[in-house]
């Protein structure tokens, strides 16, 4: 589910294809490419095919977030509908100089509220590496709970749940 929507610092918004440079940036953060994974997004031309191919997957909910005093990307929040998956998995990365400010949480929080109120899905997923520990605190401190590990092409990954009130 896109949004176009403020929160009381954040602007979320969906990804677009003038959104190269961020997803440069984001996507060469430590972070990133110890918890993601490494894409060889590089430069421009890399950038935008990795966008293309997110905005061309009907399932995939990408979403800037953006500063609202001035309009400056920080994060992105996902909301992804995986084929090897029942329920849709929601994600978040933010750059490292953003992060323990609240921002995620904000974000996220925020997202999750619009989809438990839309009652489209009955139960929305967090996966994440068991070692990611930031991850595993921003998913339970959004109610998130446990729920077991799977291994998934040789990466073990932890996931967790929030079964959405009926």
């Amino acid at each position: 589910m896109f949004i176009d929507k403020e929160t009381q610092r954040l602007h979320l918004r969906p990804l677009n294809t003038n959104d190269t440079s961020f997803i440069i940036e984001l996507l060469n953060t430590n972070g990133w490419k110890e918890f993601i994974g490494e894409r060889n997004i590089n430069n421009h031309d890399d950038a935008l095919k990795y966008i293309e191919n997110i905005l061309a997957h009907s399932g995939y909910y990408n979403h800037i977030v953006e500063l609202k005093s001035s309009g400056k990307p920080i994060g992105i929040i996902t909301l992804l509908n995986r084929d090897n998956q029942e329920f849709p998995d929601i994600g978040f990365a933010f750059l490292p100089q953003y992060e323990g400010q609240g921002y995620a949480f904000e974000a996220s929080r925020f997202y999750l509220d619009i989809l438990i109120k839309v009652k489209v899905y009955a139960k929305i997923i967090g996966v994440t590496k068991p070692d990611n520990i930031k991850s595993i605190k921003l998913l339970t401190k959004l109610g998130l709970k446990y729920e077991y590990d799977n291994i998934e092409n040789g990466t073990l990954l932890s996931v967790y749940s929030l079964k959405t009130p009926d």
